[in-house]
């Protein structure tokens, strides 16, 4: 009769823990920017200012015309390639840290805009995207009359 045993790994729990806080998270608060090989997302800022939802994204390295903004739904889809430079035979690389490929960063707006309305400037590797929000979603002041 052989008996099989089976090895006790006690940071398999915790690595399942984590990957359930990260799901989480990423349900309540939309996606997180992901850092790994060949594979990333640019950082967001969002604030309301103004009466509008500005949302600034940094995408350093690259040109308006490798990004795409769109919004549709409530949705803020953000998109493009960083393209690396190509490799000479001159060029001795010690280290690449800079992530390049394309990248798709979508984003639950908290409230609905007027997406014809829409305006998105790039300078200083900084994405600066202004969405109005409607008239009848804005605050309105209400006077009160004293009788």
């Amino acid at each position: 009769m052989t008996k099989n045993l089976t090895r006790w790994e006690p940071f398999k729990d915790l690595v399942s823990l984590r990957s359930d806080f990260d799901r989480l998270f990423e349900s309540f608060f939309g996606t997180m920017p992901v850092m790994q090989e060949n594979l990333w997302a640019p950082a967001v800022d969002i604030v309301e200012n103004n009466g509008n939802i500005e949302v600034k994204a940094e995408i350093p390295g690259m040109s308006k015309e490798d990004i795409k903004v769109t919004v549709k739904d409530n949705i803020l889809s953000l998109s493009g390639e960083r393209k690396q430079e190509k490799e000479t035979k001159e060029k001795t690389y010690h280290r690449i840290e800079r992530y390049y490929g394309s990248f798709c960063r979508n984003i639950r707006l908290p409230e609905s805009v007027e997406a014809d309305k829409v305006k998105a400037t790039y300078k200083d590797g900084v994405l600066n995207i202004i969405l109005p929000k409607p008239e009848s979603a804005k605050p309105k002041k209400i006077d009160v009359e004293v009788k």
